[in-house]
């Protein structure tokens, strides 16, 4: 039987109530999932992905995380231990002063001694392609590099579940190569929201969409 990591169960959602961006909406992502999240803009890709870590609440229905429903702000802090989001724009993830302290803090907020959370980050870098920046000023970097270095954020997490909203934004040929390789070497279940198609044929398995608040399977 297959293991069922976070769900969402019959979740509707909208900024304005009287206007749903997401109707009865039902999700499974089981273990080894790589599911590909298609839709317009504006169709509810980066609302799934927020209402999945509790970033946004449902208005109906609820999620669910190892078999747990999750409603309260407590119930997401161990969701998010486990479930990690790459935000659209990496403005929003980067806050340490320099490279290797963000890509570290992710490991350390898990209960790593320093040298151990140090020793994540580098290697996370390593694999991005990025090692040469560990000492760098992130608001000095280009948003490319910013992107790259927030997956390596997300990498050092070691999460079951990724979530990865429009991962390619604002990167080179070459550097969709280093979200690749790292992607297709892990086992962690994820989904990725993206308009790159190129990109999903890459890292995804099989593909749904959203469309007038309702998500469906592509197969």
């Amino acid at each position: 039987m297959s293991e069922v990591l976070i769900a969402l169960r019959n979740v509707t959602f909208g900024y304005d109530a009287a206007q749903p961006v997401l109707r009865d909406v039902v999700l499974e992502i089981q273990k080894g999932d790589r599911i590909a999240l298609t839709g317009r803009n504006g169709s509810g890709k980066t609302t799934l992905l927020h209402l999945l870590v509790g970033l946004l609440r449902p208005q109906a229905g609820h999620v669910e995380e190892g078999g747990k429903t999750c409603r309260r702000e407590e119930d997401f802090v161990g969701v998010r231990r486990r479930v990690a989001l790459l935000f659209q724009d990496s403005e929003d993830q980067l806050f340490c002063p320099t490279v290797i302290e963000d890509v570290a803090f992710g490991p350390l907020n898990l209960g790593h001694s320093p040298p151990a959370a140090k020793a994540v980050a580098l290697d996370a870098l390593s694999r991005v392609g990025m090692s040469a920046y560990e000492d760098r000023i992130v608001h000095h970097l280009s948003v490319g590099e910013k992107k790259l270095i927030a997956f390596a954020g997300i990498l050092a997490m070691r999460p079951r579940v990724m979530l990865l909203d429009e991962p390619t934004a604002g990167l080179d040929e070459q550097a969709v190569d280093r979200v690749v390789t790292p992607l297709n070497a892990l086992d962690s279940a994820m989904i990725v929201a993206s308009q790159d198609h190129a990109f999903l044929d890459r890292v995804t398995q099989r593909r749904m969409t959203l469309s007038d608040g309702r998500l469906a399977s592509m197969g």
